[in-house]
């Protein structure tokens, strides 16, 4: 049976925030009906973003992300991804595709559907199964400025390091993660038990 003759059926997907060393990454359970559009708000919760900058999706050869009122000059052309539900764009055990985040910084998330699984009874959905170390701080420069600011801050001889921890705050530790603090953000989004 084919996740779209399912509508409850579930995906588990693995997120891997690209160039990063050592890997960002989560899985997570999500029902595979949900859109586009709240696949980006449990990817930002699972995660640790904070739903700053625009976004988009790459599956095969087609971009979907929110339709942008300010998109003046027309430059950005994507599908609506209130619109698209994730089974009608993915469908099969296996299938692979990218979610980026700040174009400015370009994150770039693969993500991979590694399971689909019937839903389990009572169970709420997103949930967050797994991950590892802190999503990078917002606006740090995207992969490489990321690469940049660890250095600096196991560095405190270094000439930034001063102004880096001042801007980071005490609240950054690149290695910690928390299930169950994603697990309480994702709380919110959750659907109804099935």
């Amino acid at each position: 049976m084919s996740a779209q003759q399912s509508p409850t059926t579930i995906y588990q997907l693995k997120v891997t925030l690209a160039e990063t060393e050592p890997a960002v990454w989560r899985r997570i359970l999500v029902p595979s009906t949900v859109t586009l559009h709240r696949l980006h708000l449990i990817l930002q919760e699972a995660m640790g973003w904070t739903k700053s900058h625009l976004y988009r999706f790459e599956v095969g050869a087609r971009e979907y992300g929110e339709p942008d009122p300010d998109n003046e000059f027309n430059e950005l052309h994507f599908i609506n991804s209130k619109r698209a539900k994730l089974d009608e764009v993915v469908s099969a055990k296996g299938n692979a595709f990218v979610y980026e985040y700040d174009f400015g910084d370009g994150w770039i998330h693969e993500l991979v559907v590694e399971d689909i699984l019937e839903p389990v009874a009572g169970a709420r959905y997103p949930i967050c199964l797994e991950g590892e170390r802190a999503c990078p701080p917002e606006d740090c420069g995207g992969p490489h400025g990321y690469s940049r600011l660890l250095g600096i801050i196991v560095n405190p001889g270094h000439e930034e390091y001063g102004e880096t921890i001042t801007w980071l705050g005490s609240r950054f530790r690149p290695a910690m993660f928390s299930v169950d603090k994603v697990n309480r953000q994702l709380k919110p989004i959750r659907l109804p038990r099935s």
